[in-house]
């Protein structure tokens, strides 16, 4: 993001050290001639010099980081053969000059190394009779934040990914509805009411996108800041929906073209009629909105009950352990967001897309070049907020830590607002961190969320950084980052996949013992289903990347195999759960291999 700055003012801000005064020329008294003699009238000198002296001692030159609010720069220090108490203003309105001669940032103020990497700003220095002005100046440090300046067009950002953030937000917004009571509400009309308010959301077309979207209010918010889109039309006013970028809908460059054949697909059971044109994937979302509103007929009518006998009242959890909901935003994370970045964005091999667009000229009426915003849209499906790596695990992850971090997002241009096109972290990004906070402390934890954003840090950089189009080294260099940022974000995926192996295992233990004693209930049940669909649904992810540790010679058929080990559904009666939590195991090594993971980071996910 380009941070705000206020213009330069030539109002003054005046602070006084509060240093020992001078002492002033004696009183004359006007019948003394002095002798006869001509008055001593000795001449104030005025200040030589101001030095401006950092906080660290041994520093040869003051520095400051970006993006610190209200940072105190460091003291100045006036020279001054004649007097010890000056007053000092700075006519730069960002500053102020606070007791002691400090300068410093004003509250809500920031600096932004993409701007200007070095200040300097005019202070001016009063004593008991001078006048005089001085520059000082200061270094501004860099911080590994997503924010590249355009060579097109000054001071401008040459970062844009609001569709992807739009398609963020669409399927956090479809997860929401599904939970919600209205969506209880109408399934009570039938499939038809369902599939056609489902679809307002997954795949509404370009002529009603407007007419839908424009004053609908988001149920993806924040607080404490408020968010500044409240409407998916804010956040982009231009067409977007979610089925158009599933695979397969967006076939040009994808390695297996319009994913419509059945051998496309593996993982997930579902129906591919004889010369089928619809990508398998479609298909898949498909058949999970038909199970979802056969599903919610059945709940409706007191028909669906758990194991053991309690009655299903949730909408979207099956009698046979499948979360729907779950199951579809999973899916998606992968099909369309990490397909996108995978498949598309990231990928190379298809001239003009992806890597292989130019870097030469700005987009008519942008200020980025095409290759600049492949990789901007690649990097927007990955989710994190442009300063992802100011922030902790724990803050990333929504779990704690400061205040204003601490919800997983953060106002960081001071505006009072959350921004969800920079200052939100979504989907993938959030999953990264909440696995690396489940190895702190282990002997070899893991630093999922730094490799992904140096990866796509330093691609865009190098991208950013080079005039024209990049030399054969320099391609390379760059395959390598997207490659590096892939894998990360797949680690994260497939560690997620682990937790919730690890869940759905002692998911199954509890139902086991709880149906054999006669007190599992419904509610334990939709835990199960939960977990076994977010592992189920994260798990589809992996065929989406063609650079996948999956497709490595060594690992071919594991995918297809580790889900064969899954099922369709996990196994829920009693005298089978133990064989099915074997199976299970086995999934997990199948991972813990293909990734190389450690075992006991494998064991505490």
């Amino acid at each position: 993001m380009i941070f705000k700055k206020s213009l330069l003012a030539t109002s003054i801000l005046v602070a006084t050290l509060g240093l020992t005064a001078c002492g002033g020329s004696s009183s004359n008294d006007n019948n003394n001639n002095n002798n006869g003699q001509t008055p001593d009238q000795t001449t104030n000198a005025a200040p030589t010099a101001v030095t401006l002296k950092g906080k660290d001692a041994d520093a040869t030159e003051v520095t400051v980081t970006e993006n610190m609010v209200a940072v105190e720069i460091g003291t100045l220090v006036v020279t001054d053969s004649d007097d010890d108490t000056h007053t000092i203003s700075v006519s730069d309105e960002r500053f102020e000059i606070k007791e002691g001669g400090i300068l410093a940032l004003r509250a809500g103020e920031h600096l932004n190394y993409e701007l200007e990497q070095e200040v300097t700003v005019t202070v001016t220095v009063k004593d008991s009779e001078n006048e005089k002005t001085f520059d000082v100046t200061f270094k501004v440090l860099d911080e590994m934040d997503y924010d590249f300046i355009s060579r097109f067009e000054a001071g401008k950002s040459s970062v844009a990914y609001s569709g992807q953030i739009a398609r963020h937000v669409l399927i956090k917004e479809l997860f929401n509805y599904i939970k919600s009571d209205e969506f209880v509400t109408v399934s009570q009309k039938g499939k038809d009411a369902i599939l056609t308010e489902l679809n307002k959301i997954y795949a509404v077309s370009e002529e009603n996108y407007e007419s839908v979207w424009e004053s609908r209010l988001l149920t993806v918010t924040t607080s404490e800041p408020t968010a500044l889109q409240t409407t998916l039309y804010a956040i982009s006013s231009s067409h977007k929906n979610l089925s158009g970028k599933v695979a397969g809908n967006d076939a040009k460059g994808q390695h297996k073209g319009t994913w419509s054949q059945a051998e496309d697909f593996a993982g997930w059971d579902v129906e591919v009629p004889e010369g089928n044109t619809t990508s398998v994937p479609e298909l898949v979302v498909e058949q999970l909105f038909a199970m979802l509103a056969e599903n919610a007929a059945l709940v409706n009518s007191g028909g669906a009950a758990a194991p053991g006998g309690d009655e299903i009242d949730t909408v979207y959890v099956t009698p046979t352990g499948v979360d729907l909901n779950q199951m579809i935003q999973k899916f998606l994370y992968g099909a369309l967001a990490f397909s996108q970045s995978a498949d598309d964005y990231l990928d190379y091999g298809t001239e003009g897309k992806g890597l292989e667009t130019d870097n030469t000229e700005a987009v008519d009426g942008k200020a980025y070049t095409n290759l600049e915003h492949q990789w901007d849209e690649g990097f927007g499906y990955f989710g994190a907020a442009r300063n992802y790596m100011s922030y902790s695990d724990d803050e990333i992850a929504g779990k704690g830590g400061r205040d204003g971090f601490s919800a997983g997002y953060n106002d960081a241009n001071v505006d009072g607002k959350i921004d969800f096109n920079s200052e939100y972290n979504f989907g993938n990004s959030t999953n990264a961190a909440k696995r690396d906070r489940g190895t702190a402390g282990n002997s070899k934890p893991t630093d999922l969320t730094k490799e992904a954003f140096e990866a796509f840090y330093n691609g865009r950089k190098l991208i950013n950084s080079t005039e024209g189009a990049l030399s054969d080294a320099q391609m390379e260099t760059l395959k390598g980052h997207a490659k590096a940022a892939l894998l990360a974000w797949e680690k994260a995926i497939a560690a997620t996949v682990v937790h919730y192996i690890n869940d759905t295992t002692k998911d199954l233990q509890a139902l086991k013992a709880g149906v054999t004693g006669g007190e599992y209930t419904a509610a334990d049940f939709a835990t199960l289903a939960k977990h076994w669909s977010e592992m189920k649904g994260f798990a589809l992810n992996f065929q989406f990347n063609r650079h996948s540790p999956f497709y490595a010679e060594g690992n071919v058929g594991q995918f297809e195999k580790m889900h064969d080990l899954m099922g369709n559904q996990p196994v829920i009666e009693p005298n089978d759960v133990d064989a099915y939590i074997e199976k299970l195991g086995q999934a997990r090594d199948i991972l813990q291999e293909v990734y190389g993971f450690d075992a006991e980071n494998v064991a505490n996910w």
